[in-house]
């Protein structure tokens, strides 16, 4: 499979490969934030474990994605 047709793929969705696996990565943080098997981790470590390299890149892109920050959706579900 070259990268030409895996982009290809992507636009008649209307996003890229790197969107596609930044909002795969959200949903798996989203997950472990709002589970209590993962309430004694730290935001940073679900980040990093969800893919993230940078916590101030994931705490952004969570707020632009679902509205609310990373702590507010773990005290909300607590």
């Amino acid at each position: 499979m070259s990268p030409r047709y895996v982009q290809r793929l992507f636009e008649n969705e209307g996003k890229t490969f790197t969107q596609f696996v930044c909002d795969r990565r959200l949903d798996d943080a989203c997950r472990m934030l709002a589970s209590w098997r993962f309430d004694h981790k730290r935001i940073a470590d679900v980040a990093f474990e969800a893919g993230f390299s940078d916590p101030s890149y994931f705490n952004r892109a969570f707020r632009r994605r679902f509205g609310s920050s990373p702590s507010e959706l773990r005290n909300s579900s607590l």
